[in-house]
């Protein structure tokens, strides 16, 4: 029940923020959308912060997780170019399936306080990381591919995280999509293995 409870709120503050903005959320918003009594909330939360980034922490995790399982369903596949594509398209893909927290952890994060650009900081280290782990391997089963100095892959991260952050203002979830080939292409021309 208490995880249900604490669910349904990290689930209604990314559909409030998504609608209201950040600043104009309010914990009444959260606990109306959720259907739970403030005092639930307030069991589960301190204060509005700490519930969106429970939010932020449960939409780093579960793309993670949908991106680890994109790529081990292609099983050992030596093909390093593959498993980028499948890293790009699955999270672009879990983004547009879940427009409420794509707005919420790309969009309204820059409002949120200190605490969530701090928070941001390490989940966009996180997907660093993962880029560069990559073109290690990449290098290892290639060595023609060049050597990239550690802010490339923050660049790249950074440039990522941009553009979909524009694409959701400007043109909304569903153009999402549009991104998968130009985000493939630049991401290959990075890595040498165009």
């Amino acid at each position: 029940m208490v995880e249900s409870q604490r669910g349904r709120l990290v689930y209604s503050i990314a559909q409030v923020v998504a609608g209201k903005g950040y600043a104009g959320t309010t914990v009444a918003d959260i606990v109306d959308r959720a259907s739970v009594s403030r005092s639930t909330f307030y069991d589960q939360f301190p204060d509005k912060e700490a519930c969106f980034l429970a939010a932020y922490d449960a939409g780093a995790e579960f793309m993670l997780h949908r991106m680890r399982s994109a790529r081990e369903s292609l099983g050992i596949d030596p093909d390093w170019r593959r498993q980028l594509r499948s890293d790009i398209e699955t999270y672009l893909s879990v983004l547009a399936n879940e427009p409420a927290f794509a707005w919420s952890l790309h969009v309204e994060v820059l409002a949120a306080g200190n605490a969530a650009l701090s928070r941001r900081a390490h989940v966009l280290g996180l997907f660093t990381e993962r880029t560069r782990r990559l073109h290690v391997e990449a290098c290892r089963l290639d060595p023609s591919l060049p050597e990239l100095p550690p802010a490339a892959f923050t660049i790249h991260t950074g440039g990522m995280d941009e553009i979909i952050r524009d694409c959701l203002r400007t043109e909304g979830v569903d153009a999402l999509a549009s991104l998968r080939e130009p985000a493939v292409k630049a991401t290959l021309a990075m890595l040498g293995g165009a």
